[in-house]
């Protein structure tokens, strides 16, 4: 992958996929970031000048190092426009059907040497990979959110991906400033094997009124030293997200321990996701 020369494609302008466009533009890429509609674009344009600002305010960018940044990216409703593209990664909300679907149209819309790569933080990179006509070429690249913060990238091999995919998702990740480690294709790969049976254990906890949420996180700021209590962190992750993930752990290892909790799935009924539904387990 070659800034400069190669486009990236984006599918989505969440958080995860504007985060994407965001390092992918500041390491000298051009990128196209694709949503279903002009609000969420513009929605994730604001995010990113957002950041960027910070960083000039900080005297590590400059005004002119900005407005070069995003002028590097395009945005679009069109899938059409990622024909051009060296590879696209999808970022698109955490359901496997929708996921298929976007990878079998990409399939038939990018040329025939691009990689489809998928930011998916649980699902099957081989069940994406089958759903083309070329398997070889899909690849998972798991950011951690915030992009342009988080140095991890997960990068997970599906059973059919090739070494020359794989390399080439590699030197991307390298060139975007971030560190990737690979794991296996398996349920929740190693991030959220680990940290989603945490968090649900913290949601069981004040499900069964063990601790108030302000103990609960505090106890593992304070004791664990973690940057942020799990409860909030599932806010932040969001909890819609949370649930899905977990049922992935469920449904793929059929181990009682990944069983969502009765409150998770209350709170995503009543749409309090977290922060971005200005409520969760905490009001924003």
């Amino acid at each position: 992958m070659n800034p400069g020369s190669d486009i990236v494609g984006v599918v989505g302008a969440g958080t995860m996929g504007n985060g994407i466009a965001h390092v992918a533009a500041r390491a000298g890429y051009q990128v196209i970031m694709r949503d279903l509609e002009d609000s969420f674009l513009d929605r994730g344009m604001h995010s990113i000048n957002r950041s960027l600002q910070k960083d000039v305010d900080r005297e590590r960018l400059t005004n002119a190092e900005l407005r070069a940044i995003t002028q590097r990216i395009t945005t679009t409703t069109e899938l059409e426009q990622f024909r051009e593209a060296a590879i696209i990664i999808e970022a698109v909300t955490e359901d496997l059907k929708v996921k298929t679907e976007l990878f079998a149209t990409l399939d038939f819309i990018a040329r025939p040497d691009a990689i489809l790569a998928s930011n998916t933080s649980s699902i099957s990179i081989t069940k994406l990979g089958a759903a083309t006509r070329r398997p070889e070429r899909v690849i998972g690249l798991h950011f951690m959110n915030p992009v342009p913060v988080m140095k991890l990238v997960e990068i997970i091999r599906g059973m059919a991906t090739s070494d020359a995919t794989y390399q080439n998702g590699c030197a991307l990740v390298e060139s975007l400033g971030k560190t990737g480690l690979d794991c296996q294709d398996s349920p929740g790969f190693v991030s959220n094997r680990v940290l989603m049976p945490m968090i649900n254990e913290a949601i069981f906890a004040l499900h069964e009124g063990v601790a108030t949420r302000e103990s609960i996180d505090g106890i593992m700021k304070l004791g664990m030293n973690h940057p942020m209590g799990p409860l909030t962190l599932a806010d932040f992750i969001g909890l819609d997200v949370c649930l899905a993930i977990l049922n992935v752990l469920y449904e793929g290892f059929g181990d009682p321990k990944y069983r969502p909790c009765p409150l998770l799935k209350r709170y995503v009924d009543a749409g309090w996701l977290g922060c971005k539904a200005g409520r969760g387990f905490y009001e924003y």
